[in-house]
């Protein structure tokens, strides 16, 4: 695997997009190769002259490791292609980003997700409907994929919070600039509880033309993409647009037809764009996703490892202590203590004390 410091490095190079960084790793097969590569070899990997140019500039400028710290300082962690933890939904997309920044956590669990999108200007029957179809996929296990934008956006981050679900807010800036301000309090509990991730480094400001690109990334994270309300112009259009081109399942809700917030919609329902949503079940049922908790709780059973196995058979609904599971198992107690944490992540098993747990069914 590369060294992230050079993902980080081309990350800030103008011109260099995800296709660009593509040959370059298949010319030098690693990123750290290309970054210290004379002009004559970077041209001779099929990069431009401006390109070569912009590059031998901003490496000579650049302090890798400052801007590893500056975004370890930030709280901000960065997940590439290369990365085990890099969104497999994400990954099949035409040009996904080579590289994410992310403030939370990104989960196995989020390759079950839903975008909800729509107009800032959204009516009072768009927020109930939002509200609703977003707490249901959450209550569902589904995590919900939005854009932290007033409006829809954050009625869905919130509904999915407040139904103790997962949600992920992707910005159309660095991680360092929450827009809108009024969702700075919003975007901290969605840390707590998903993740905010971006394409653009820290720095970069919320500019009106970051916002179409980063909806590729949306409809990319979600198995569909459901627009509640949008007029014809509305940015929620573009992300279905985008889910459209990525083969992903596309949802619209439909209005009133003398409303302007409801006629974005209604033309993709009419155009067969999108398919017509009333509830939640209408798109569970599409992705095949009313089984989701079961299926879940059943795989939190299955032991992924020896040691896993080991503690499972030696747990019970009675809590038993660490030490004692050490005990048993001929297992060191450094060694219990971190499987049981692993395993309490994903559900497996339940601590009751600071130290003694229980199986989780």
């Amino acid at each position: 695997m590369s060294d992230i410091r050079y993902w980080i490095g081309f990350q800030l190079v103008p011109g260099i997009g995800p296709v660009r960084l593509r040959t370059l790793l298949d010319h030098f097969t690693d990123l750290e190769t290309a970054w210290h590569a004379s002009a004559v070899s970077l041209r001779a990997s099929g990069l431009n002259q401006g390109a070569v140019e912009k590059l031998l500039y901003l490496r000579s400028r650049i302090d890798l490791d400052s801007e590893l710290e500056r975004l370890q300082q930030l709280g901000i962690g960065v997940v590439t292609w290369e990365s085990p933890d890099y969104p497999r939904l994400l990954r099949e997309i035409d040009q996904p980003p080579a590289l994410l920044y992310v403030r939370g956590s990104l989960l196995p669990a989020d390759e079950f997700a839903v975008a909800v999108v729509g107009t800032r200007n959204a009516t009072g029957y768009g927020k109930t409907i939002a509200e609703r179809l977003a707490g249901g996929l959450a209550e569902n296990g589904v995590t919900v994929v939005s854009g932290l934008a007033l409006g829809i956006d954050g009625v869905a981050h919130r509904a999915a919070l407040d139904a103790g679900g997962r949600t992920i807010a992707v910005l159309g800036s660095g991680l360092d600039y929450v827009y809108p301000y009024r969702h700075r309090a919003l975007a901290s509990e969605i840390v707590e509880s998903g993740a905010l991730i971006s394409d653009y480094a820290p720095g970069v400001k919320p500019e009106a033309h970051n916002f179409p690109p980063r909806n590729r990334i949306i409809s990319g994270l979600s198995l569909g993409t459901i627009v509640v309300e949008a007029d014809r112009q509305s940015g929620a259009l573009i992300t279905l647009q985008f889910a459209l081109e990525q083969g992903r399942e596309t949802f619209a809700v439909p209005g009133n037809i003398q409303a302007r917030t409801s006629a974005g919609t209604n033309d993709a329902i009419q155009r067969g764009e999108a398919k017509l949503v009333t509830s939640v079940e209408d798109v569970l049922n599409e992705l095949n996703l009313t089984m989701i908790v079961e299926h879940r709780e059943v795989a939190a059973q299955v032991p992924e490892n020896a040691n896993e196995a080991l503690l499972l058979e030696n747990l019970g609904a009675e809590a038993i202590h660490v030490d004692d599971l050490a005990r048993q198992t001929g297992l060191p107690a450094s060694e219990v203590t971190g499987t049981l944490l692993m395993m309490e992540l994903k559900g497996m098993v339940r601590r009751v004390d600071q130290m003694s747990y229980v199986l989780a069914r």
